[in-house]
């Protein structure tokens, strides 16, 4: 299915580093993404939430992308990694997978390049964007929030992103 095939969620791109605060910060990250985030003030998991209601966003994920989560899950401590098991970083990658699919995204990998950001593993996040025709990024790197809008498309810390979300969701509910 392409980006404009998916229906009436709006593509979304999370960085890496919003799916590691999701599990790596706060209290126990599952506890926060059931129904109806955002509610938690963990920002991350929040937005993992949001995606996970499949209602107004569809997660767009990138081979890249999955690959840098497990490198930080399973990296030494002392090498700025968490050292999770195996299987937990496994069961998390499958997760986001579902997730990205259930709520009308995909997996895919990017066929352009971009060179927009002095930073390699930016320009990947940005090349996701650019590829699923993302009407928002989240990040916490101020690399990219620096950038926004990047070719139009905002790029929004997740706790913008989560406080957007959830004042759209208030204004709907009256």
């Amino acid at each position: 299915m392409s980006p404009t095939e998916q229906g009436s969620a709006q593509q979304v791109v999370f960085d890496v580093n919003v799916f590691i605060d999701a599990v790596v910060t706060g209290r126990d990250p599952f506890e926060s993404w059931p129904s109806p985030p955002p509610t938690s003030g963990h920002f991350a998991a929040d937005c993992v939430g949001i995606v996970n209601d499949a209602v107004e966003f569809s997660l767009w994920l990138s081979p890249h992308i999955l690959t840098n989560i497990e490198r930080v899950l399973d990296s030494p401590a002392n090498q700025d990694g968490f050292e999770w098991e195996p299987q937990r970083v496994e069961d998390y990658l499958e997760l986001l997978v579902e997730i990205s699919i259930a709520s009308g995204g995909a997996v895919i990998t990017p066929a352009q390049a971009v060179t927009d950001c002095a930073d390699y593993e930016d320009n990947r996040i940005l090349e996701l964007a650019l590829a699923c025709q993302a009407v928002i990024i989240v990040s916490n790197d101020s690399d990219l929030l620096h950038m926004s809008p990047w070719r139009g498309i905002p790029i929004l810390s997740p706790r913008d992103f989560a406080a957007r979300v959830d004042a759209s969701r208030r204004v709907r509910r009256r």
